[in-house]
């Protein structure tokens, strides 16, 4: 029964500290990018967009689709960055736990 107390206080443990650890991801930041930077996507670490920075010289209203494209690219970099960044800050604490579906 001692272990079994052990346990439950480590598991409940473990359980705060990565309930501390998503919520300083979301004081986190990472910046996605496309084009040599003509935009820029800022993103938290609960995969909101924070902002959004477009350069004027790539805005052309005949190519919309180029923007669209840019931007696309732009959000798909700053979330793979959310995700590493995800992955450092809770792996920490799930290192060697095969838990389905915790992220």
């Amino acid at each position: 029964m001692k272990n079994m107390n052990q346990l439950m206080k480590q598991a409940k443990k473990l359980q705060e500290d990565m309930a501390k650890a998503q919520e300083e991801l979301a004081t986190m930041t990472v910046v996605g990018t496309a084009s040599a930077d003509a935009v820029q996507i800022e993103m938290n670490g609960h995969h909101e967009v924070v902002s959004v920075k477009i350069k004027p010289d790539v805005v052309d209203r005949d190519d919309v689709e180029m923007l669209e494209d840019l931007l696309l690219t732009a959000l798909q970099d700053a979330a793979k960055k959310v995700a590493t960044l995800t992955e450092e800050q809770m792996g920490r604490y799930t290192k060697g736990l095969n838990i389905p579906g915790l992220f």
